[in-house]
C-alpha cells in the first residue's frame, strides 16, 4: 500500500499525522483499507510509508490485531508512485508470475477486489486496473479501453478526456513486473511504467467495476467519505459502531438537545452542547461544540473548540484551535492549529 504522501491539500489536519491515520468514521483511513483487503483473502501486506513513518508501526503493528501480516517500508526521500512500488520489491512473496496487490493510500473503494484479481490471472495480464466513471475525468489518469477490455492508452489529465472512465488507484502487477520498475530513483506509474508497458504491447487489463468509489484527497471529499462510510453508503468492515445518521465514539458527550446527523462522526472524549446541531460532519477526540453552534460538512481537529453560537459550513479547524463565540467561518475557509479566534470577530475567513 502506498501510504507515504505528504497530504498538502489536507492541511491543517496533516500537519500532524499522516493523510492514511486521519481519522475517518472512527478509525484511521488506513483501517477501512487494511479490512477491506483482509476481506478479499490477502494475508500480507507491506506499507510504503515515507511522510510520519513512525506513526504506521506504533499504530498497527505487526498487524497481528486485524489479521494481518505487516511490514513496513520507508523511503527516505520521495520516489513516487513507481518507485515506492519498486522500493519494497525485497518484501513481496511468491512467484514471478504471482498477482501483488497495489493500493493507493487516498482511495475509498467499495469495488469486488478478488474479482479483479481473478480477472488479472484470467486474462494473464501484466497489470490489471481498476477503472471507474466519473463525471468530469479531467483531473484524473483517463484510460480508454477496447471491448475486451484491454487498455489501450494511459492520459493522465487531460484537458480533453476522450472516455470518463479513469484510473481508480487499485492494481494488481505480475510480480516480475515490478522487478523491471526502474530501482533507486523517483518512478511515476502514471506518466512512465503504465505508458511504457503499452509500448512494449504488454497486456495491460482494464476490470471496470462502478461501485462507491472517492478520491480522499481535499477536505470535502475528506467530510464526504466518513460520512458515507457511517452511513453505510461506503463499505468497510472496519467502522467501530452501528451504521446511521451518526456515529459517538466511546466517552463522548452530547446533549439531549443537540442534533447530530448526516453520518457525522464525535470523536472519543469529545463534547456537544445544549442545542448544537452537527450536520455531516468529522469531529476529532477531545473536541468541543458548545451550546447553538452550528457546524455543517466541516472537520474540527483534536482537542479543537468552537464556540456558544459560532456557524461553521464547509471548513477545518486545526488540533487545538479556539473558534470564539459568535463567529460564522464558511466555504474553504482554514483555522491552523493552535490558531484563537476572539468571540464574534470574523464573519467569513480564509487560511487563517
Amino acid at each position: 500500500m502506498l501510504v507515504g504522501g505528504r497530504g498538502t491539500r489536507l492541511r491543517p489536519l496533516t500537519l500532524s499525522a499522516a493523510k492514511p491515520m486521519l481519522p475517518t468514521a472512527g478509525v484511521p483511513f488506513l483501517t477501512h483499507q487494511l479490512a477491506r483487503a483482509g476481506a478479499a483473502g490477502v494475508d500480507h501486506v507491506v506499507l510504503a510509508t515515507s511522510y510520519r513513518a513512525e506513526t504506521f508501526e506504533a499504530h498497527f503493528g505487526d498487524g497481528s490485531a486485524f489479521g494481518l501480516d505487516l511490514e513496513y517500508v520507508t523511503e527516505t526521500e520521495p520516489m513516487g508512485t513507481g518507485g515506492g512500488i519498486r522500493n519494497v520489491a525485497a518484501r513481496l512473496r511468491g512467484a514471478a508470475d504471482s498477482p501483488v496487490l497495489v493500493f493507493n493510500g487516498d482511495v475509498l473503494s467499495g469495488h469486488d477486489i478478488a474479482a479483479q484479481v481473478a480477472l488479472h490471472r484470467d486474462r494473464e495480464a501484466a497489470v490489471t486496473l481498476h477503472l471507474t466513471h466519473v463525471a468530469d475525468p479531467r483531473a484524473f489518469g483517463c484510460v480508454p479501453i477496447d471491448n475486451q477490455g484491454r487498455v489501450r492508452a494511459f492520459l493522465e489529465k487531460a484537458a480533453n478526456p476522450i472516455t470518463n472512465l479513469i484510473n481508480a488507484g487499485c492494481y494488481v502487477f505480475r510480480r516480475d513486473v515490478i522487478d523491471e520498475i526502474p530501482y533507486g530513483r523517483p518512478v511515476s506509474v502514471e506518466r512512465e511504467t503504465f505508458p511504457q508497458l503499452l509500448e512494449s504491447g504488454a497486456y495491460v487489463a482494464g476490470f471496470v467495476d462502478s461501485s462507491y468509489w472517492l478520491d480522499l484527497g481535499t477536505p470535502a471529499a475528506f467530510v464526504q467519505g466518513s460520512c458515507d462510510l457511517v452511513r453505510g453508503i461506503a463499505p468497510s468492515p472496519a467502522v467501530p459502531g452501528h451504521l446511521g445518521d451518526a456515529l459517538v465514539l466511546a466517552g463522548a458527550k452530547v446533549s439531549p438537545s443537540a442534533v447530530v446527523v448526516g453520518g457525522s462522526c464525535i470523536g472519543a472524549n469529545a463534547s456537544v452542547g445544549d442545542g448544537a446541531e452537527i450536520h455531516g460532519c468529522v469531529v476529532f477526540d477531545d473536541a468541543v461544540i458548545e451550546g447553538g453552534a452550528v457546524v455543517r460538512g466541516s472537520v474540527i481537529g483534536r482537542g479543537a473548540r468552537i464556540g456558544a453560537g459560532a456557524v461553521l459550513d464547509g471548513v477545518v479547524i486545526g488540533d487545538g484551535a479556539d473558534i470564539g463565540g459568535g463567529n460564522e467561518l464558511v466555504t474553504g475557509a482554514r483555522v491552523w492549529p493552535g490558531a484563537v479566534i476572539a468571540p464574534g470577530s470574523v464573519r467569513f475567513s480564509s487560511d487563517e
